[in-house]
């Protein structure tokens, strides 16, 4: 490859990096081209983009997107590396979880989620775990309306319990 075409790279990959709000780095050596193809039409579905890249020039664009300090993620770029781009940060980890059930990879090298760092496969449990900006705000939500819901239904069975002590007071005057 070219310095041209590496730059160019190097590049495209930075441009991802700014663009997606997290990212995986994983290991999908010695994934057949069946497999392969399985793991990439399960991304795709996701919405999960999956892109495998050297990593010297993974390295390169980590360093040039200026986003945060990616320096922890250096000491994971060895071997065959895999990116995981998302808009939704915990998606990867419960994809790598469901399609381990059938296969032994891919390997959670790291993540950089919610603007942390994640490395090491044992926190895929974590990255898993995680709630999505979206299901927070659902939960903020629900915590709100549930006072309210309960002030409401308060009133509406406080209006049927006087509506029926007015009935009985009247029934009985007669």
């Amino acid at each position: 490859m070219r310095r041209e075409e590496k730059n160019a790279l190097i590049d495209r990959l930075a441009e991802q990096i700014n663009e997606y709000p997290h990212f995986y780095l994983t290991d999908t050596s010695e994934l057949n081209a069946e497999v392969t193809h399985q793991l990439r039409k399960t991304c795709f579905e996701k919405q999960v983009k999956l892109v495998v890249v050297k990593n010297t020039l993974l390295k390169k664009a980590l360093e040039k997107s200026g986003k945060f300090d990616f320096s922890p993620l250096f000491e994971t770029l060895k071997g065959s590396t895999s990116v995981m781009f998302t808009e939704t940060g915990n998606v990867p980890a419960k994809l790598i979880k469901e399609f381990r059930k059938a296969h032994p990879k891919p390997v959670l090298k790291a993540a950089f989620v919610e603007e942390s760092i994640y490395v090491g496969e044992n926190q895929l449990d974590v990255l898993a775990a995680l709630k999505s900006k979206n299901e927070l705000i659902a939960d903020i939500v629900a915590l709100l309306q549930s006072p309210a819901k309960n002030v409401i239904s308060s009133l509406q069975s406080g209006g049927q319990q006087l509506s029926g002590v007015i009935k009985a007071l009247s029934e009985k005057e007669q």
